[in-house]
């Protein structure tokens, strides 16, 4: 039997029992526990590209899926994990399709704001044309056509909201702006919120799965319908009352539109905005990032916070767990609405961790 027939991945055996365990977590059931390890042995004959310039080694096709289809060859996907290709260009993409511009560098890329007058800015509308749109579009067409089983192709990294405001407009001039023109602001949002939708919606036609599911590029997440990971990340410079005024409506109406969605909530800073966030319906999940200098997303410190998640009705995704760390964070917030990111030293080590949280591997 064909993996395709089988309703497999290829070298992932129990990706059904995946797909299960996936939904069941957005339902804030059971565990989800993602864990990679480098492969005892190769999947299949891939050999890594030759080191390339910035332009080669984000925007050439060929080049992408290659570096790719080596990592998928060398690495064990234990749990819920997958291979996805990651067809980012950059944390922001719909700010790129809006007309911001784009700088490449090593590992992001740096925007250059495009609005300077808003008093005579025209409406922000998505077309799918323009460079970046064009390379998108390259990438991930040319990742779907040699997929062939492999690995699934993520949705960019869009960015959405006050987030992509700022990055057309400037991030101190976009705060400036929510004193100076509310107005405005309000605007732009509810703008930006139907862009995202139109870009969401053809680039979901050009990767949806096969099992009516979408993952996304940031974070790896995976459902079915039309999932996203969503964000605020200069909420850290406002209230929560100008939050609930300027953030949340086109929050919450994003959330309801998508069939899953995980709010990334980014470091301590962001805190004051978590009751707002845990108030929204229609938000299926928190991600939790600490910021650089405080200890990750395993330790003793944010069990608490995972916990009050959790009671409150939403799931928890908790990244950069070590490996020693799992156990005693499923001890301190129980199996229920959590998904667990980890990897282990050796695919041995993966599958004995596996066994212990009860997961039979394959």
């Amino acid at each position: 039997m064909s993996m395709e027939s089988s309703g497999e991945l290829v070298g992932k055996p129990d990706w059904s029992r995946a797909r299960r365990a996936w939904e069941d977590w957005w339902q804030r059931k059971g565990l989800a526990l993602f864990v990679t390890a480098p492969r005892e042995t190769p999947l299949f004959a891939a050999d890594a590209p030759d080191s390339a310039d910035l332009r080669t080694r984000w925007l050439d096709p060929d080049h992408r899926v290659r570096r790719h289809l080596h990592t998928v060859a060398n690495t064990f996907y234990g749990g819920v994990a997958y291979p996805m290709f990651d067809t980012q260009i950059g944390p922001g993409s719909l700010g790129l399709f809006l007309g911001c511009g784009g700088e490449l560098a090593e590992t992001t890329v740096w925007y250059e704001p495009v609005i300077t007058d808003p008093d005579h800015c025209p409406a922000l509308s998505f077309r799918p044309e323009g460079y970046w749109w064009e390379r998108h579009v390259e990438v991930m067409d040319e990742a779907v056509r040699r997929a062939e089983g492999r690995y699934l192709v993520s949705i960019p990294d869009l960015i959405e909201n006050l987030d992509t405001l700022a990055q057309l407009r400037g991030p101190q001039e976009v705060l400036y702006d929510i004193v100076d023109r509310p107005a405005w602001v309000e605007r732009a949002i509810w703008e930006i919120n139907d862009a995202f939708k139109a870009c969401y919606d053809l680039l979901w036609e050009r990767v949806r799965d096969r099992w009516g599911g979408s993952c996304w590029s940031a974070f790896q997440v995976w459902g079915v319908g039309k999932v996203a990971k969503v964000q605020c990340d200069i909420c850290c410079a406002i209230s929560p009352a100008a939050f609930r005024r300027f953030v949340q409506p086109a929050l919450a109406d994003q959330c309801a539109w998508l069939d899953r969605s995980i709010f990334h909530l980014d470091g301590t800073q962001a805190m004051p905005q978590l009751d707002n966030l845990l108030s929204i319906e229609a938000l299926d999940a928190i991600e939790w990032t600490p910021q650089a200098g405080i200890p990750g997303g395993g330790a003793p410190e944010w069990y608490e916070l995972y916990r009050r998640v959790l009671s409150a009705g939403k799931s928890v995704q908790a990244i950069g767990v070590g490996y020693d760390e799992v156990l005693p964070l499923l001890d301190a917030t129980g199996p229920d609405g959590m998904l667990i990111m980890t990897s282990a030293p050796s695919e041995q080590a993966a599958r004995d961790l596996l066994n212990r949280v009860g997961w039979r591997t394959l």
